[in-house]
């Protein structure tokens, strides 16, 4: 599968996802959209990735690229594709949608737990009942039409949607590696101002090999659900 990403700065990339990709034999792309406002025809992709960055999907007037970028995404969708959106990629899709996107009663930042709600249909994701995971946001959506929740957390009702049987949105990362960490540390410590739902630089650079494991473990499986292995059908 030829799997594009979207990325919105430079020090948010795939993290743990691009070696799941290359193992699983898929054909990554990337389109910078903070250097070049360029994307690939809908028709030329057979997955799509949208990640995480520091905007909101509102700032379409900063951000002129924003509103190609949802279009993209929605044409994407549309046809029947496995779309995964991770934090501001979340938010996008559900924007993209149709869905409000506006500011959380809390800014969640460091390593919370998430909460999977179970769901009878097999087709939907099930997380597990409470998993470790890493956050970084200050906003959060309504679901789009037809989407079903998945996860939630103390800070945050609506962590992760499913809609139909290949799109995801994840407002936690899953992807996150210690280089990863660190990195969004660097660029983005001055939003680390203690509160409940907001560790320090010491608490999110603390946390152990298995978190990090045990993070990226759940993406595979994430990843797995979307996006078949190489000669795979679905």
């Amino acid at each position: 599968m030829h799997i594009p990403y979207l990325q919105h700065v430079p020090f948010e990339g795939l993290g743990s996802i691009e070696p799941w990709l290359d193992s699983a034999g898929h054909r990554i792309s990337c389109s910078r959209l903070y250097a070049s406002p360029d994307m690939p025809h809908p028709e030329s992709v057979e997955g799509l990735i949208i990640m995480g960055g520091p905007m909101s999907v509102n700032d379409e007037a900063e951000y002129p690229w924003l509103s190609a970028e949802k279009r993209f995404a929605r044409d994407v969708i549309e046809a029947g594709k496995p779309v995964l959106g991770v934090c501001l990629g979340a938010q996008l899709i559900a924007s993209a949608l149709g869905a409000r996107v506006y500011r959380n009663a809390e800014k969640e930042i460091g390593w919370f737990p998430v909460e999977g709600l179970a769901s009878e249909d097999p087709a939907v994701y099930r997380f597990p009942p409470s998993a470790l995971a890493f956050h970084w946001h200050g906003e959060t959506f309504d679901l789009p039409v037809g989407a079903s929740r998945i996860a939630r957390s103390a800070a945050c009702e609506n962590q992760a949607f499913q809609l139909g049987s290949t799109t995801l949105g994840l407002q936690f990362h899953l992807e996150t590696t210690r280089a990863s960490a660190r990195s969004l540390v660097e660029h983005c410590r001055d939003e680390l101002r203690c509160s409940a739902f907001i560790q320090s630089e010491e608490a999110i650079l603390s946390a152990g090999d298995e978190d990090y494991a045990a993070l990226n473990r759940e993406m595979a499986r994430v990843l797995a659900f979307l996006f078949p292995l190489a000669g795979a059908r679905r």
